[in-house]
């Protein structure tokens, strides 16, 4: 990039520079001008207001070509862009336009800090990050920002303890969050409690509770427990909306004090309303009649949405389409919940991808003996229509019941790797079979 700077700043000049990529100047620039305005384009989330009040640039102050680029790097090192560009004009003074692209932004998420509600530690970064919304950057100054707001909250309870944060998978639904741990007191959970003490009687939930109750005190792994343990129990029932949590800790005495090493931690519960089935549109289906695709879902009108069974006919709806070599079928369902009836249809939409015919199989780690057993055991001619099912029988098969491919034929193996090798060109499928 070539760039051309007027030894002063009285006549108008227009230039795009990126922050992050400039080249040194050949001669020192040290004029400086009144800054008239600040400008953003290309913000989401923050306003105009927000950015310019981040670039640390005053209206009123005298500026030159470094403060204006200092203020472009404090954007990039906040770690809230991505990208950021600027330009500026001189006439009767400096107005300067920011051109940003705002980075992801993930929720903070608070593992193993039980001394305070995720409000408290949410309005203390807010007192030093004033458009905290609940979500961060991935990294950056923002991020160092945040921690410090937390560490701070913490010492000032005279808890002595290390903050760390990283981002790791949510652990509750897609994507990351920015995870703030502490490292310090062994916190364990004494008991775990629930609004609804009619979960107890559960065996489903009593077997998992052993899973969590007297194990180091994390916000992450409750959250686990409750979307793989306690969430299902309520799905089963239609209610398709529970809210479950945030887990909060119940403690008596002066807050002041250490905590003790077991802490009871209560879980709020809403199982909200009960849905029933109301009806399925599908589309996209070309090869599987709905009437096929329907009975896979095996609910009728005014059945109860037991939301686990739902899910397990969508599986069966794919398994479906692997029946008919349709190997990369795509099942994408859509909910529309009618609240005042309290009923859940579906439009549900099909992409099928290509059929695959069987091409060949590959094994290793056979005999010769053997490999002619399992070719000859083998359900699907080549050249034909690839039914995944089938395939998935003789899994089963060499894994289980390994006498009903190789009769009497001496094997020792312990576990069986199993690949499909799709060419999308050709439209076949290779089998590839590792015995070990």
């Amino acid at each position: 990039m070539r760039r051309n700077f007027r030894a002063s700043l009285a006549s108008l000049s227009l230039f795009l520079l990126p922050a992050a990529c400039l080249l040194p100047a050949q001669t020192p620039d040290t004029t400086t001008t009144s800054l008239r305005e600040v400008r953003i384009d290309g913000q989401k989330h923050l306003s105009e207001a927000q950015i310019a009040t981040l670039t640390g640039l005053l209206v009123g102050s005298q500026v030159g070509r470094a403060d204006l680029q200092a203020a472009a790097d404090k954007l990039v090192q906040s770690g809230l862009f991505a990208k950021v560009s600027y330009n500026f004009q001189t006439q009767t003074g400096v107005v300067v336009t920011y051109h940003v692209e705002e980075s992801t932004r993930i929720p903070a998420y608070f593992d193993n800090i039980p001394w305070f509600a995720d409000s408290e530690l949410e309005d203390a970064i807010r007192k030093k990050v004033p458009f905290f919304d609940g979500t961060l950057p991935e990294a950056g100054g923002t991020v160092e920002q945040a921690g410090d707001a937390v560490k701070e909250l913490i010492a000032s309870h005279g808890l002595q303890v290390t903050l760390e944060h990283q981002v790791i998978a949510n652990p509750t639904g897609e994507g990351t969050v920015q995870l703030f741990k502490v490292e310090g007191p062994a916190l364990r959970i004494e008991k775990l409690e629930f609004a609804d003490a009619s979960l107890l009687a559960s065996k489903a939930v009593q077997q998992h509770l052993t899973e969590i109750v007297g194990k180091p005190y994390s916000r992450m792994a409750i959250d686990l427990f409750l979307t793989e343990a306690i969430r299902p129990v309520y799905l089963s029932k239609g209610c398709l909306h529970p809210k479950l949590g945030p887990p909060e800790i119940h403690l008596t005495g002066n807050p002041n004090q250490k905590l003790p090493e077991q802490v009871p931690v209560f879980v709020p519960i809403d199982p909200g309303p009960v849905y029933h089935w109301k009806e399925v549109h599908w589309t996209g289906n070309a090869t599987v009649s709905e009437f096929t695709l329907s009975g896979n879902l095996g609910l009728k009108r005014g059945d109860i949405a037991d939301g686990m069974r739902i899910e397990a006919g969508w599986d069966r709806v794919r398994e479906e389409f692997g029946h008919h070599g349709y190997l990369d079928a795509k099942v994408n369902p859509v909910p529309a919940f009618d609240e005042s009836a309290h009923t859940v249809s579906y439009s549900v939409t099909i992409h099928e991808g290509p059929q695959y015919r069987f091409g060949k199989m590959v094994l290793t780690g056979l005999s010769p003996a053997a490999e002619k057993k399992l070719h000859a055991a083998w359900p699907i001619p080549e050249g034909e229509i690839f039914d995944k099912t089938k395939y998935e029988e003789v899994l089963t098969k060499l894994q289980l019941h390994q006498e009903q491919v190789f009769g009497e034929l001496p094997l020792h193996y312990e576990t069986v790797g199993h690949w499909l090798q799709p060419n999308a060109s050709s439209g076949t499928v290779d089998v590839l079979l590792d015995f070990k």
